[in-house]
């Protein structure tokens, strides 16, 4: 009768591997201190977030569509810059996901403006408005319907 016994057997699991007894789990490492200057560095980029939300927020009611990029930039960077608000994000999308989704949609790395802005549109257009003066999507089968080709091939 063999013992069948794995290649690799070390000596002594290094003490940063080891599992929990109650949480079955590795423990955490420490992390590095960081430094003042990072520090400093973070908290002003979170602040300049901050403020361009603000500022993006009161530009969306003014006239002019300036105030919705500088919102989606100033949201971009506080959730960059801050784990509690990307938690905080995180909530509010699994509990409004018809709002939250088109500005996710934005915040991606190559983003979808038209058809998000045409989305919104229609979405508003059905909030605000009676059926029989609805027209947005009216127009867009007769801009973007197929009509058929002229059958003498000319």
């Amino acid at each position: 009768m063999s013992i069948l016994v794995p290649a690799f057997v070390p000596d002594r699991v290094p003490e940063a591997h080891c599992m929990s007894i109650l949480t079955a789990r590795p423990p955490r490492l420490s992390r590095r201190p960081i430094s003042l200057q990072r520090r400093v560095a973070r908290f002003a980029l979170l602040g300049l977030g901050w403020v361009l939300v603000a500022v993006g927020l009161v530009g969306a009611i003014l006239p002019g569509h300036l105030g919705v990029p500088v919102f989606l930039v100033g949201l971009i960077v506080v959730l960059r810059t801050s784990r509690q608000a990307r938690r905080q994000f995180i909530g509010l999308q699994r509990r409004h996901p018809r709002f939250v989704f088109p500005i996710r949609r934005l915040l991606r790395r190559e983003p979808e403006v038209a058809p998000v802005l045409w989305h919104q549109l229609l979405r508003t257009e059905r909030f605000l408005l009676p059926p029989r003066w609805r027209r947005a999507r009216q127009i867009r089968r007769r801009v973007f319907t197929k009509r058929p080709s002229d059958p003498s091939g000319v």
